[in-house]
């Protein structure tokens, strides 16, 4: 049997499926799916697998409604099978105080998942409403997903962890485009063209010629990889002047870091691991300009222990700045007690002075405070980080001054996901820096993904992304998205490199979501014209 045969073939199979046979095909199609993104970044996997969503629409068709109940039940299923795999990580959190959260695990690693599904569901269903019967339904599915996926990183305070644009970031010169087009941008090109092999079983009937899809996706990935490599030879790299970073990696138990007993440990590791010689000509902490360590750095109020301030203060040298997140506590007048705190940034100078102060903006659900908190707190729950009422979100996004060096934007922890989560354009940064703690989440593919979405949020902006992670994987990278220092998963250490030079704002950084926006927009307008055309001809 020839190779087309058998895609046919299989291509029917699909349609024809109905029941629990449709619904395992839409799950093992969205499993596999999950290897395309890091650390396995397996995309040629999906030309196999996202026809899959073609063929599963096509044979929607034969249920009532038109269809749609049909292809978002299919959507759902597949959403399901790509987010389990893609997102098991999350589980390991609830390991971390296992006696309190041990039981909740089965729901955040299958809950999160089924929930995340809904809105692949919804692009299903949509798709289905425009379908066509020709190549163009392509389009109506890439249409569909991207806006699925950006309502998945709104709704809720949104989640678009491993959107499906993320596929193209591996190799680096795919990942380029995400300069003109954003992750959006890039959702739809994923979709529209590792979706291309479905039509190849449409036959050469009526005109057709159903191997221009497929072709005009190679070409499309082979402009985008001649468009990454060309833009990677024009900005060679360059840093910074002067400025000298060192990132602490300290890989400590989750637990130790919301232990106040713990303090003086805590405190010691930091401050030793920080002076530790990186080489034979280094002096420690002396060498750098910038010394960096991760989110939360501390199982105690930073600033209310004097004794840590002044270790600080001893620890650095004249002209050296730390950055560290801690909790910090909210401003009252005294003698007015408060339970709940700030995940916070601070800029702290070599006499112990607090030079600013950046708090969370965008809080993680069940991690840092509770949807309808009050009334979950009386039924007895609590988040994963058990602070009394939760943390209060900050105010607004704004860049930090460091002296001797470019203004930084901070970003904590997942704030580094979401494309939006950049300062005012008349308050551009120098550098990004993220503060993170991956460490809830163990030896898995999650700090990976961290990883690879920071780096987008680089090559997106043309802005230097510098990472500071307590179990790794912490990292500086260009605005072009390489990356120029690392320190693996689960090692302790420290990383010594100079800080890479932004370069002028990208498109993406000047126009936002509008292009990507502008694409979706074109090709709703084409597949709806054109099923018009065809139900009036």
């Amino acid at each position: 049997m020839k190779l087309a045969d058998k895609l046919r073939a299989a291509g029917l199979a699909v349609i024809l499926s109905w029941g629990w046979k449709r619904a395992a095909v839409a799950l093992a199609a969205g499993a596999l799916s999950s290897l395309a993104m890091a650390p396995f970044n397996a995309w040629p996997v999906l030309f196999l697998t996202f026809p899959v969503m073609v063929w599963l629409i096509d044979g929607a068709g034969a249920g009532g409604l038109r269809g749609v109940p049909a292809a978002a039940m299919a959507g759902w299923w597949f959403g399901l099978g790509y987010f389990v795999p893609g997102l098991y990580w999350i589980g390991y959190a609830f390991l971390v105080d296992a006696p309190t959260f041990a039981w909740l695990m089965p729901f955040a690693v299958l809950g999160l998942p089924a929930y995340l599904a809904l809105f692949t569901a919804f692009g299903f269903a949509l798709a289905r409403l425009i379908w066509t019967r020709d190549a163009s339904r392509l389009l109506a599915l890439a249409a569909s997903l991207t806006l699925s996926e950006w309502l998945r990183g709104q709704v809720l305070t949104g989640f678009p962890w491993n959107a499906f644009g993320y596929a193209l970031t591996e190799p680096l010169a795919l990942a380029q485009t995400a300069s003109l087009i954003g992750l959006w941008g890039l959702t739809f090109l994923s979709v529209a063209i590792f979706a291309s092999p479905a039509v190849l079983i449409d036959g050469n009937s009526r005109g057709r010629k159903p191997w221009i899809a497929p072709a005009t996706a190679l070409l499309a990935l082979l402009a985008m990889g001649i468009f990454g490599n060309v833009r990677l030879a024009l900005h060679p790299a360059t840093t910074v002047a002067g400025v000298k970073l060192r990132i602490m990696q300290p890989n400590l138990a989750q637990d130790a870091r919301f232990n106040y007993s713990a303090k003086a440990e805590v405190m010691r590791k930091y401050l030793t691991l920080s002076d530790r010689a990186s080489g034979p000509q280094s002096t420690g902490v002396r060498d750098a300009s910038i010394l960096i360590w991760p989110e939360s750095a501390f199982p105690f109020f930073l600033t209310h222990e004097a004794d840590a301030m002044a270790q600080i203060a001893d620890l650095l040298a004249k002209g050296t700045i730390l950055i560290t997140g801690a909790v910090r506590a909210p401003d009252l007048p005294p003698g007015v007690r408060f339970t709940r705190a700030y995940n916070s940034i601070y800029v702290i100078d070599h006499d112990g002075s607090v030079l600013s102060v950046y708090d969370k903006l965008h809080l993680v659900p069940f991690g840092e405070y509770l949807p309808f908190q009050d009334w979950m707190e009386k039924l007895g729950f609590v988040q994963l980080t058990k602070v009394q009422g939760g943390f209060i979100p900050g105010t607004r996004r704004r860049t930090m001054a460091i002296p001797n060096a470019p203004r930084v934007l901070p970003l904590i922890c997942y704030e580094a996901i979401f494309p939006g989560s950049i300062a005012s354009r008349d308050d551009r940064p120098g550098w990004i820096v993220n503060l993170t703690n991956d460490g809830w989440f163990g030896i898995s593919t999650g700090p990976h993904q961290h990883l690879q979405q920071a780096r987008l949020r680089a090559i997106e902006q043309g802005l230097p992304v510098v990472r500071a992670a307590n179990t790794g994987i912490s990292a500086v990278i260009d605005p072009l998205g390489r990356i120029v220092a690392r320190l693996d998963l689960g090692v302790e250490g420290v990383l010594d490199s100079s800080l890479p030079s932004a370069i002028p704002p990208t498109m993406y950084a000047r126009a936002g979501d509008i292009p990507a926006a502008i694409i979706v927009f074109a090709a709703l307008t084409f597949v709806i014209r054109r099923r018009v055309v065809r139900r009036t001809s």
